[in-house]
């Protein structure tokens, strides 16, 4: 929809005295892009329906899952925090009776920027008030500090 809006402003730019390349300048196009767009006429503009079986999940049950994966896993019964794409896989099920395999999963999820994880909690052997004392008394001993720079001979 969102294309077919764009086209439809580029010829309604261009009927209105705009000159093709300050209407390609305006939506960041390439001139020919908006030739093309005047020469097509009003069917040629509108959006087509693209290929392919539709998705399993509607657009707002996958910002349901989404939204849940900021979530603990034991909110859903499980017995640890860990976040796999199996147990993601169980809640959608769950929810909304659908399957995904978990290898699917993974990729379903990397596709939109997250991925199954385990909680961040600090290690049981860390030392922070020992981390503490090492960086201010031993780090800016240590760090390297910039050299000095004697002109050299050519």
């Amino acid at each position: 929809m969102e294309l077919e809006a764009r086209r439809l402003l580029a010829v309604q730019r261009v009927a209105e005295g705009w000159s093709q390349k300050d209407v390609a300048a305006f939506l960041g196009v390439h001139w020919g892009t908006v030739a093309q767009h005047w020469g097509r006429g009003d069917q040629g503009l509108k959006a087509k329906p693209t290929p392919g079986r539709p998705g399993l999940l509607t657009g707002a049950q996958e910002c349901q899952v989404l939204g849940r994966l900021g979530r603990s896993p034991t909110e859903y019964g499980f017995d640890t925090d860990l976040r796999t794409a199996r147990r993601v896989a169980e809640v959608i099920h769950t929810r909304f009776g659908v399957r995904f395999h978990p290898s699917y999963l993974r990729e379903w999820l990397s596709a939109r920027n997250c991925s199954p994880q385990k909680p961040a909690r600090p290690a049981r052997q860390r030392d922070q008030p020992g981390i503490d004392r090492w960086v201010a008394r031993d780090w800016k001993r240590i760090q390297k500090r910039p050299g000095t720079h004697a002109p050299t001979s050519s």
